[in-house]
């Protein structure tokens, strides 16, 4: 980077007097360029997409809606732009939640001087870099089909988490169609295995683990598209992304819960769809994958015991304020002879079964499984693949709805 390029910053906080604390702070700094202020998250979105500066300084706490909300929201607009958050508390759970928003860096308040000029020359030398990428690509055109490539940038891609808090529901025959129903010509789509343990996707799929998880996580303050496009396996029936489990099962302590968020983040700006197959227990990656997802497709089955499992972590969300709105229902496997229907559970839990996947009566799944070739396929015209394809249709219909809710002026 050129030394005579400035970083343009914008500062956003609804106290005029830390405003001008900061902007004081900032004045010494001769590479560091105020751009603008802003009084609350949605100005500081709208200023956002006016000034496009590299880096916003974002109080955690605004009148409208907190910084995190708008860091998110302005970095899925405009992903180049880099975010260092304040806030007056060092909390952990605020600095996670902090950094799957997008954001770059996280700093107590008041910080130093050369705490935050520092920050905010890391995260300039970052947005001008990215802003330089997307720039060359728009110059250079289109990328090949379901290419990461630096165009993509631009994508700002939709995270689903598949989850079910007992194992043997299904998930990874569910996660695994899914992303096959929503690959199409124009959208990229990558199937990421969160099970460090004892991942499938790849087996599924019938695919041998080159690279993995492992190429990704640990690096991921470095990753670019090209890196994203060298790891990821391409599935050559459908084109299909894989992000493989580590091969080893001493590997999986390897991957920690900050590095897998932060690498899905990242995934946004590649692809268009990122489907995470998570184990049932909620390990450090998995309430990481849960927490920044967009959407959370739940997964039970008919017997007592997962319908317990899925009340336990209900509750747990509902704790965790994550809106049942954005957690997408299915019944999986559903055999009407059993007494226990979709109308009971849905009472039961508060939560609607959102679709009903119907028991595998030819084992047209297990046969499918087994031959590493997924029933949708194999067999489009199948009744479990047609809901396969309405479930794709659902999930899009539920993402668009909460796109539309959270919009600034939704708020």
């Amino acid at each position: 980077m050129p030394a005579q390029d400035k970083f343009s910053v914008l500062i956003v906080d609804d106290i005029p007097e830390t405003q001008e604390n900061i902007r004081r702070l900032l004045q010494f700094d001769n590479q560091i360029e105020v751009a603008g202020a802003a009084r609350s998250g949605k100005e500081a979105i709208e200023l956002s997409a006016e000034i496009k500066p590299d880096v916003v300084i974002m109080d955690i706490n605004m009148p409208d809606m907190d910084g995190i909300q708008a860091t998110e929201l302005i970095r899925r607009k405009i992903p180049y732009i880099q975010v260092v958050i304040l806030s007056v508390q060092s909390d952990q759970s605020y600095m996670r939640r902090a950094m799957l928003a997008g954001a770059r860096d996280f700093l107590t308040k008041p910080p130093s001087i050369d705490e935050l000029t520092a920050a905010i020359h890391r995260a300039g030398a970052m947005a001008q870099e990215e802003r330089a990428k997307a720039a060359q690509a728009g110059v250079a055109g289109g990328a090949a089909r379901n290419q990461p490539a630096a165009a993509s940038l631009q994508i700002s891609g939709k995270i689903i988490a598949v989850y079910s808090p007992k194992g043997g529901s299904g998930a990874t025959t569910i996660a695994t169609n899914l992303a096959l129903a929503l690959k199409k010509e124009e959208a990229s789509v990558v199937l990421v295995d969160g099970n460090m343990q004892y991942g499938d996707v790849a087996v599924f799929l019938n695919e041998q683990v080159k690279n993995s998880v492992l190429d990704l996580a640990p690096r991921v303050d470095d990753l670019d598209p090209d890196i994203v496009k060298d790891v990821a396996i391409t599935h050559a029936a459908s084109g299909l992304a894989i992000i493989a489990a580590p091969p080893r099962l001493e590997m999986a302590d390897r991957v920690v819960g900050e590095q897998f968020g932060k690498m899905l983040q990242y995934l946004r700006s590649v692809y268009n769809f990122i489907i995470v197959d998570l184990p049932s227990y909620l390990t450090e990656t998995t309430q990481t994958a849960v927490d920044g997802c967009d959407l959370i497709v739940l997964i039970t089955t008919q017997d007592i015991p997962a319908i317990k499992n899925i009340q336990t972590f209900l509750t747990l969300m509902d704790a965790s304020e994550i809106k049942r709105d954005h957690i997408l229902f299915i019944l999986n496997r559903y055999d009407k002879r059993l007494k226990i229907t979709p109308e009971l559970i849905s009472t039961n839990l508060r939560q609607p079964v959102s679709l009903v996947i119907p028991y595998d009566e030819d084992r047209a799944i297990v046969n499918s499984i087994n031959r590493g070739v997924p029933l949708y396929l194999e067999r489009k015209d199948h009744p479990i693949s047609k809901n396969f394809t309405l479930l794709a249709s659902k999930v899009q219909e539920q993402l668009s709805k909460i796109e539309t809710e959270t919009q600034p002026g939704m708020i």
